[in-house]
């Protein structure tokens, strides 16, 4: 399956990633990660982040979340290109 997203892999515990506004939501799919995770949103407008059972939250440059392994979760499309900065625990 492919990625919905661009990274760069800075070493083995940090990458950044791109998602384009172009994106389609349906390739924003609820999934889980191996590992816990840290996410520093770098820029971006009108995307959301969702836990499992919890109502979405807008994302803005600058906030750092916090998502624990094996807890699902999913982006919401928003209006202009999303960077993040991934750090895996």
């Amino acid at each position: 399956m492919k990625k919905p997203y661009k990274e760069r892999i800075i070493n083995e515990s940090i990458s950044i990633r791109g998602f384009s506004s172009n994106i389609s939501k349906k390739d924003l799919v609820w999934h889980r990660d191996h590992e816990n995770r840290k996410v520093v949103i770098i820029e971006g407008s009108g995307w959301q982040f969702q836990r499992d059972n919890e109502l979405p939250f807008l994302l803005k440059e600058g906030d750092t979340i916090t998502i624990r392994a094996r807890e699902y979760h999913r982006l919401i499309k928003g209006n202009s290109d999303l960077i993040v900065k991934i750090i895996k625990k």
